[in-house]
């Protein structure tokens, strides 16, 4: 590990997950990652979107689902080459191509339909900032757990999966 790649242990109420993140590729999500990490945003959070053979997304809601206080929006950096495979972790956003926060995947298949293809925001792809380099298999067990829909979210994970506290390793 070298400064530029960060590395972050993310413990969950179904295990460990490692993360090394590419600051070089990345900086601005690793920097904004980083800072909703060490101000202790994402400890008590939870995977709140579990879709089988796709993705796990958490990291802005309580298990109560209600939305934690997030800053500004980042840069979407997309164009930086990292692709959405297997293992990665991207920044979530909606539609609007700049307008990540504190949200964030970890991808369970290659999702090249993630990946940066062109300037319209349709398009424009999902910030990979880094990649799992331990813990794959709870990853998968989080990505296997039973879901069903409540209010506005449609992959919600019938028995809570929370991210515990989440640590940037020095």
């Amino acid at each position: 590990m070298s400064d530029s790649n960060p590395l972050i242990q993310m413990d969950t109420s179904l295990g460990e997950i490692i993360l090394e993140l590419n600051a070089a590729k990345a900086p601005i999500s690793v920097a904004n990652f980083i800072a909703y990490a060490k101000a202790g945003h994402y400890d008590g959070t939870i995977f709140h979107r579990v879709i089988k053979e796709f993705m796990i997304q958490g990291g802005g809601l309580t298990p109560d689902l209600a939305e934690k206080p997030l800053g500004e929006p980042i840069k979407n950096e997309a164009t930086n080459k990292l692709r959405n495979k297997t293992g990665t972790i991207a920044m979530a956003r909606t539609s609007e191509v700049d307008s990540a926060q504190a949200q964030f995947f970890i991808n369970t298949a290659d999702n090249k339909s993630l990946d940066h293809a062109g300037s319209k925001p349709e398009v424009y792809g999902y910030a990979v900032f880094g990649e799992v380099v331990d813990g794959m298999d709870v990853v998968y067990t989080i990505e296997q757990v039973a879901t069903n829909a409540v209010e506005e979210h449609q992959d919600l994970p019938v028995e809570t999966v929370t991210i515990e506290k989440v640590t940037v390793i020095d």
